[in-house]
């Protein structure tokens, strides 16, 4: 994939919704910092045991047929990527982007962190997608990039680290799109204090940076102003405890009875969540839609 030049991006000109604001105290750059240096320290551990994407992976999001899961419904969503351009925003270590172009995208990765970016590199050759992939390391907010270059944009748990920035990151985004893009994103969701306050004192690990924090009403209202067709999916209420059922969180490598017991916890997800009212009891959400196209609603 070559590199691509130009600058500004487009205004959707959408009305603009209120942002709560976090607590957070730091200023942008103190906060890019402060996470680049966290996921570099993941991206260092990774790269101990990088190698090529698993087959049973490949295979498993070439023909997703479990909706249920919440990895498996975004690409569904995706659909055939033969020469689709992909911005992955917020990219991490690289697997998302990899695999996207292994199905016959062209993938430009964005990431805060250093480490990070030479991980999907790595990964990128390891995979043999170095030509179909190019990565770029800054804040996403001091990107500038071609309006109307992309068919897809793909976020990964990112905009809940950006929620100061959101407005103008979902401004650069709807302006990098081309009309009809889908936009696509998974990401921790909170409409209920008490059950974010319940959540935070369960014995469940999870790799949280110092500053981030779900996504809330005021935000979801902000990302519905830019992409008026937003329509979002509940996951992650039982099958939060996959990370005890599966072996190393690995479902394809997973023996068959920890696979079936996977699989029930989230068909029990999906018909409670499916319920309006429920809904908040799952901690995820696939959020996605389209910039305005008569032609090309969401799927």
């Amino acid at each position: 994939m070559n590199e691509m030049d130009g600058m500004g991006w487009g205004n959707p000109g959408a009305p603009r919704a209120a942002i709560s604001r976090s607590t957070l105290a730091s200023t942008p750059s103190a906060r890019w910092s402060s996470e680049a240096r966290f996921f570099d320290r993941i991206a260092e551990k990774l790269a101990k045991d990088l190698r090529p994407t698993d087959p049973l992976t490949v295979a498993r999001y070439a023909r997703p047929r479990r909706p249920w899961y919440n990895k498996e419904r975004r690409f569904q969503l995706l659909g055939d990527l033969r020469g689709r351009r992909v911005l992955d925003v917020g990219c991490g270590e690289g697997s998302n982007a990899v695999l996207m172009a292994r199905f016959g995208a062209e993938v430009l990765g964005i990431d805060v962190s250093p480490g990070s970016i030479a991980l999907c590199q790595r990964r990128a050759e390891l995979d043999g997608v170095a030509q179909r992939t190019r990565f770029t390391c800054a804040p996403l907010d001091t990107v500038e990039l071609p309006p109307g270059s992309f068919d897809v944009i793909w976020g990964d748990g990112v905009l809940h680290h950006l929620i100061p920035e959101l407005d103008t990151v979902m401004e650069k985004l709807t302006g990098w799109a081309k009309p009809g893009a889908l936009f696509v994103f998974s990401e921790p969701v909170c409409l209920s204090p008490w059950l974010r306050r319940l959540r935070m004192n369960l014995p469940i690990h999870t790799d949280a940076t110092p500053d981030e924090r779900p996504l809330e009403a005021p935000e979801l209202a902000l990302l519905r102003a830019h992409l008026p067709g937003l329509r979002m999916r509940w996951f992650s209420m039982l099958s939060r405890l996959d990370r005890y059922v599966l072996v190393q969180r690995n479902y394809e490598r997973s023996p068959r009875p920890r696979r079936l017991l996977s699989d029930l916890l989230g068909l029990i997800d999906r018909a409670v969540l499916s319920v309006p009212v429920l809904q908040p009891l799952g901690s995820m959400c696939v959020i996605y839609g389209r910039t305005h196209s008569p032609s090309a609603p969401p799927h």
